[in-house]
């Protein structure tokens, strides 16, 4: 029985590397010479580090341009607060992996409306689509692409 996979990943080796090229641009940068401005990863959590508000805004600014570039979808960053200390500003940006409970019975429920004869159960952070026809898994990937569940989606895994 055909079935695929809708999923929300962010690639870790591309995240690394904006977040790499984030900072070899701003070395370059005439208005961060002899700042301490940066990004920081930790796993999925990235921290922006500057002086002011105005420094993070331009560093995020850079980093969501290499973050495109290298084709990660900007609907999946969940950024926190800027909180100021002293002579340092910090922001935590999270890079949203996995579909949240909420999202996948949005997933199901769309799937649901669309009275094709398939099949949709969640599978840990993930949700499976499972039917007889080739054409109505494709329908179903047309049918969630149109919708927007707040956060960018992956079809993977197209087995016959």
């Amino acid at each position: 029985m055909p079935s695929f996979d809708v999923v929300s990943q962010v690639d870790q080796h591309e995240l690394r590397n904006a977040v790499d090229q984030t900072n070899r641009e701003k070395e370059k940068r005439f208005d961060f010479k002899g700042t301490a401005a940066r990004v920081e990863q930790s796993g999925r959590e990235l921290t922006i580090i500057g002086e002011t508000e105005f420094q993070i805004r331009q560093i995020v600014e850079i980093l969501h341009v290499k973050m495109a570039k290298r084709g990660i979808d900007l609907g999946c960053l969940q950024a926190g607060k800027i909180i100021e200390s002293g002579k340092e500003s910090r922001q935590s940006i999270l890079a949203k992996h996995g579909i949240d409970q909420e999202t996948a019975k949005a997933i199901l429920k769309a799937v649901k409306e669309s009275k094709l004869k398939v099949q949709a159960m969640v599978q840990g952070e993930e949700v499976r689509v499972a039917g007889k026809k080739r054409d109505d898994l494709q329908e179903i990937i047309r049918t969630l692409r149109e919708k927007d569940f707040g956060q960018p989606l992956q079809y993977i895994n197209f087995r016959e």
